[in-house]
């Protein structure tokens, strides 16, 4: 899918709007092209084929390149997907940068280029290429940012729910947020990488405002690493700590219920050894059964306090 972005100068207040036509300074954006579209893309912005689809892969890893004055840059981006068992992964997210045109490649569509295009994002421009680059860069280290404050909170959540819980759903949550925590870390490291190329090489060209912007976007990355280091550690204990605490529950129920079995195979015992067919004592006792029966409770008693002291009861 195709569509055609440009900011309008003319109006009282520069407004970005679809247009449907490639011009000079124009924002294309491109959601799981097809072969056809890319060949179209690729010959009228004269932009390298392998430029629009690197992105198209979900295993490229972030990096930026340039050749024949048109630069590339992947990174990786932030998906929820609340329907699947895994609540959070990373997609790469292509930026194009043409000697007229801005290309933006993805396989699926995304919050963050959604906030352009609806006009969340205020004061961009299609045509200042450098500055809508490091604006979708920050958008994108502000969505991790975001997505890794919930994750916190589902963890806390269900850290909640696991305190009165001994079932493996809640463990398995929490496995699940840490593989979300895993994914996060290895993009934002991967995504650093290139800021600080970016920062280095300038494939870009940087006025003094942009430099100022990508600084702010590499000091959104490195707080967004550091929650995400940070996260994963204390997940990692907590599902320990938990774990331990399920499997000293269940030691303490399997300790229960051998105290139980042990304090009533007592009186099944003596019942049956005065069942069997032959002379027992006190059978001719006209209160017999219930000395046997006093005898038995008394025994029982004495197990039962005995296990008590260890513990068990």
């Amino acid at each position: 899918m195709l569509r055609i972005y440009r900011t309008v100068e003319a109006a009282p207040v520069p407004k970005t709007e679809e247009t449907g036509r490639l011009e000079p300074g124009s924002w294309v954006s491109v959601i799981n092209p097809s072969a056809e579209e890319i060949g179209e893309i690729a010959t009228k912005l004269s932009i390298p084929g392998d430029y629009l689809r690197a992105a198209l892969d979900e295993e490229e890893r972030p990096r930026t390149e340039s050749e024949d004055g048109v630069t590339l840059i992947v990174i990786d981006i932030p998906m929820p997907y609340p329907e699947q068992t895994i609540l959070y992964t990373t997609m790469p997210l292509g930026i194009i940068v043409a000697p007229e045109t801005i290309v933006t490649v993805c396989l699926r569509e995304n919050a963050i280029i959604e906030d352009f295009t609806t006009g969340r994002v205020k004061h961009f421009y299609t045509f200042k290429k450098t500055r809508f680059v490091l604006q979708i860069l920050f958008r994108n280290a502000s969505y991790f940012l975001q997505y890794l404050r919930q994750i916190e909170r589902i963890s806390d959540r269900i850290g909640a729910e696991l305190n009165q819980s001994m079932r493996n759903r809640e463990l398995i949550q929490l496995m699940n947020l840490k593989k979300s925590l895993v994914y996060f870390s290895t993009s934002l490291k991967s995504n650093q990488i290139v800021l600080d190329k970016t920062l280095t090489f300038q494939p870009l060209r940087m006025y003094e405002d942009d430099a100022d912007l990508l600084e702010d976007v590499i000091i959104e990355n490195k707080q967004a690493i550091e929650m995400a280091n940070t996260y994963s550690t204390i997940l990692t204990e907590t599902m320990d700590a938990f774990a331990s605490i399920i499997s000293n529950n269940f030691n303490n129920i399997l300790k229960l219920l051998t105290s139980i079995t042990i304090i009533l195979a007592i009186p099944t015992m003596i019942a049956s050894f005065l069942g069997m067919n032959v002379p027992v004592p006190l059978q001719d006792n006209p209160y017999g059964f219930l000395i046997i029966l006093v005898l038995s409770l008394i025994v029982s008693s004495l197990i039962a306090v005995a296990i008590n002291r260890k513990g068990w009861l």
